[in-house]
C-alpha cells in the first residue's frame, strides 16, 4: 500500500507537469514535449531547496545590478536582502538575477553609449524567465532609466527601487556634494586658487558613504521621476543609503510588487501619458538633470507614448522652480529627505499634476499625497507653490537655424545669468580629442565673451554622446577671474555640472547638422528668454556649407556593438533609443 500511494503521488505529479505544461507561455522554455519542459524546470529548481510549492506562488524576479567595479551598486546586497524578505512576507517567491551595471565614472567611453544594452538585457531576462513579475534595482545616471525602458516593452509588473543616494561630505565646515564640487573644486586648482594638498583632502572627502551622487544629478534627478511617474514607492527617491528607512523602503518594495502581480498591474497600466507629464513637472521643479529629457522620452516612447520636446516647453512654462536643491539651488538629498522628499514636492505640486494617475502601491498619486504635509520648518528647501524660487521650470528648451530639432540648457545652473542673453564669436572645437589638445592652449585666441562650441560629440559622433558638455574654461581665462561662458554642443552634461552651457543641439553634427557648420569667428546668438539659438549668418551661406559639408569618417567601430549603435541610434531629440526597439508609433499614430 506504502509503493502503492508514492506511485499515485508520482502519477499525480506527473500530470500537474503535462497539465503545466499545457499552459506554458510563449517565453517558456520548451524541449519539443511541454510536459517534459516542466518537468525538467522543477527538477531545477529545486536547487535552493524550492518545494514545487514556491512555484505555485508569484514568481519574482529581483534585477540586480550589484557591481564592485561600479561604486554606486556597490551596497545593494543587504538591499537585496531586504526585498526578498518582503516578497516573501506577501507570499511570492523571490528570484535574483544579475543584468548590465553601469558606472559613469568607470564606463569607457561613456554609460550612454550602453544604455541601450542595458535596456535590451533587462527586457531579454524579463521575457525570458519564468518570473511573474520584477523588481528593479538601479543606482548611478543610466541602469535605472534603462530598466524602466526594457521593463516599458517587456510589460510585466514591475517596481523601481534605487540603492539611494550618499551622505553629505564635509571638509573644514563647507557642505560637500559629488560630483558638483568635484567640478567646481578641480576648476579652481586649475585656477590656482586651491593647492595640491587641498584637493586632496577634498577629494577624500566628496563621495563620503555608499550610494550614488547627493546632489540633484542625473541618478537622484531619474529617480525622482520614477516616483512622480508611480513606479517606485512614495519617499523612495530621498531617503539616503545609509539610513534605516531604505532597508525598510526595500522590504516594502518586496511586499509591493507580489502585490502588483495578484492585481496584474503592468508597466503600461501605470506610465501614461498623465504620469509622463507628472514626471516632467517634478523635473522642471526640483531642477533636475537636463538627462532625464532623453531618458524621459526613450521610456515613454516604449509604450508608444509620443513625448516631445514641446511637451517639456510647455510644462516647464508653467511649472514653479520650488525644490533647492543643488547645482540649480543650494541644499542636497539628505536635506530633501528630511523635508519630505518628492512627497512634499509632489504635495506643493498638486495643483498641477494629474492626480488620478495610478502608482506601483495601488494607490493613486492624489491618494498617496492626501497625507502628506509640508513642515514649514524646511520651506527653505522646498518652496510653496505661490512663493517658487522661480516662476518657471529648471530647464528649457531652445530653437532657431543652430538646432532646428531643438537644443536644451538649465538656466538655473547658470554662473553669470547675464550669459543667458549674449552674442558672441565661435570659437570652435571639432572634437573632443581636439578639445582636449587645444582648450588649453596659450596660443588659443579666445576670450570671455567668447562662445565655446564643440562638434562631433553627439550620439553617433561621439558615439554615445558623452558628458562633455560642460567644455572646460580656457585655463588662461580661469586665471583671469572667469567662471563661465556660453557652451555649445551635441553632447550632454552630468546632472552635477553648472555654467550657461547649451547641449543636446539636433540634428547632430555627423549627421550634417547646423553645428556642423559653425565655423571660428561666426557669431552665435543665444537669447533662454525667447527661446532661440542662432547663427548669424545668410541663408545662402548656410546653403553654401551644406553642400561643402562631408560626413565625417569613423574608423573606431568596425564591428560589434559599437558598431549597431551607429547604424540604429536615434537623435536626441527622439531619445537616442535604437530604431528598432520602438513600437509602430507610425501604425499607433497614423
Amino acid at each position: 500500500m506504502i509503493y502503492h500511494s508514492r506511485m499515485m503521488v508520482r502519477l499525480i505529479s506527473t500530470q500537474k507537469f503535462i497539465e503545466r505544461g499545457k499552459k506554458m507561455k510563449k517565453t517558456q522554455t520548451s524541449y519539443g514535449d511541454a510536459g517534459f519542459s516542466q518537468f525538467l524546470r522543477m527538477a531545477f529548481q529545486r536547487h535552493l531547496g524550492h518545494e514545487e510549492a514556491d512555484f505555485e506562488k508569484p514568481v519574482i524576479g529581483i534585477c540586480n545590478t550589484y557591481s564592485e567595479v561600479n561604486r554606486c551598486h556597490s551596497h545593494l546586497k543587504p538591499i537585496v536582502e531586504a526585498i526578498k524578505q518582503g516578497v516573501i512576507m506577501a507570499g511570492g517567491t523571490p528570484l535574483e538575477f544579475p543584468t548590465i551595471s553601469l558606472g559613469e565614472m568607470f564606463t569607457s567611453p561613456t554609460t550612454m553609449l550602453y544604455r541601450n544594452l542595458a535596456a535590451m538585457d533587462t527586457e531579454e531576462m524579463i521575457t525570458a524567465q519564468p518570473i511573474d513579475g520584477v523588481v528593479l534595482i538601479g543606482g548611478c545616471d543610466k541602469v535605472l532609466p534603462a530598466q524602466l525602458m526594457g521593463a516599458a516593452s517587456a510589460n510585466k509588473p514591475a517596481i523601481a527601487f534605487t540603492g539611494g543616494p550618499m551622505n553629505n561630505g564635509k571638509y573644514k565646515g563647507q557642505t560637500l556634494g559629488a560630483c558638483s564640487d568635484c567640478r567646481f573644486f578641480w576648476q579652481e586648482y586649475k585656477a590656482g586658487t586651491v593647492s595640491e594638498e587641498e584637493i586632496k583632502n577634498i577629494n577624500a572627502q566628496l563621495a563620503p558613504t555608499a550610494g550614488h551622487c547627493m546632489v540633484m544629478g542625473s541618478a537622484s534627478t531619474i529617480a525622482a521621476c520614477a516616483e512622480a511617474l508611480g513606479m517606485m514607492l512614495p519617499g523612495a527617491c530621498a531617503a539616503p543609503a545609509t539610513v534605516n528607512e531604505r532597508m525598510c523602503l526595500a522590504r516594502e518594495t518586496g511586499k509591493a510588487i507580489v502585490q502588483m502581480v495578484e492585481n496584474n498591474i503592468r508597466p503600461s497600466d501605470i506610465m501614461t501619458r498623465g504620469a509622463f507629464e507628472n514626471a516632467v513637472r517634478t523635473l522642471m521643479a526640483v531642477g533636475g538633470s537636463t538627462n532625464a529629457v532623453i531618458h524621459l522620452i526613450a521610456i515613454a516612447r516604449r509604450l508608444g507614448i509620443k513625448l516631445t520636446l514641446e511637451d517639456f516647453e510647455r510644462l516647464s512654462r508653467t511649472t514653479p522652480f520650488i525644490a533647492n536643491i543643488r547645482p540649480a539651488g543650494q541644499y542636497q538629498m539628505e536635506d530633501l529627505y528630511h523635508a519630505g522628499g518628492i512627497p512634499a514636492v509632489l504635495k506643493e505640486l498638486s495643483p498641477l499634476l494629474n492626480l488620478g494617475e495610478r502608482t506601483v502601491n495601488g494607490k493613486t498619486i492624489g491618494e498617496n499625497l492626501s497625507r502628506i504635509e509640508v513642515d514649514e520648518v524646511y520651506r527653505d528647501i522646498i518652496r510653496p507653490i505661490e512663493e517658487p524660487l522661480h516662476p518657471e521650470g529648471g530647464i528649457a528648451v531652445l530653437r532657431g537655424n543652430l538646432a532646428p530639432n531643438g537644443a536644451i540648457m538649465k538656466p538655473k545652473a547658470a554662473i553669470d545669468k547675464t550669459l543667458l542673453k549674449h552674442r558672441g564669436k565661435a570659437v570652435v572645437f571639432t572634437s573632443i580629442s581636439d578639445m582636449e589638445k587645444r582648450v588649453n592652449d596659450p596660443n588659443l585666441e579666445v576670450n570671455r565673451d567668447n562662445v565655446l562650441v564643440l562638434q562631433n560629440a553627439g550620439p553617433i559622433g561621439a558615439p554615445g554622446m558623452p558628458e562633455a558638455g560642460m567644455i572646460p574654461i580656457p585655463n588662461k581665462l580661469l586665471k583671469q577671474g572667469v567662471r563661465d561662458m556660453v557652451r555649445l554642443s551635441d553632447c550632454r552634461m552630468s546632472g552635477t555640472a553648472f555654467g550657461t552651457v547649451v547641449l543636446h543641439a539636433s540634428p547632430e553634427a555627423a549627421v550634417g547638422g547646423a553645428i556642423a557648420l559653425i565655423k571660428d569667428g561666426d557669431w552665435i546668438e543665444l537669447d533662454v528668454e525667447k527661446r532661440s539659438l542662432e547663427l548669424l549668418i545668410s541663408e545662402a551661406e548656410m546653403e553654401k556649407r551644406r553642400k561643402e559639408w562631408n560626413p565625417p569618417q569613423f574608423s573606431d567601430y568596425q564591428r560589434g556593438y559599437g558598431w549597431l549603435f551607429r547604424q540604429h541610434v536615434l537623435q536626441a531629440d527622439e531619445g537616442c533609443d535604437f530604431d528598432f526597439l520602438r513600437p509602430e508609433l507610425e501604425t499607433i499614430f497614423g
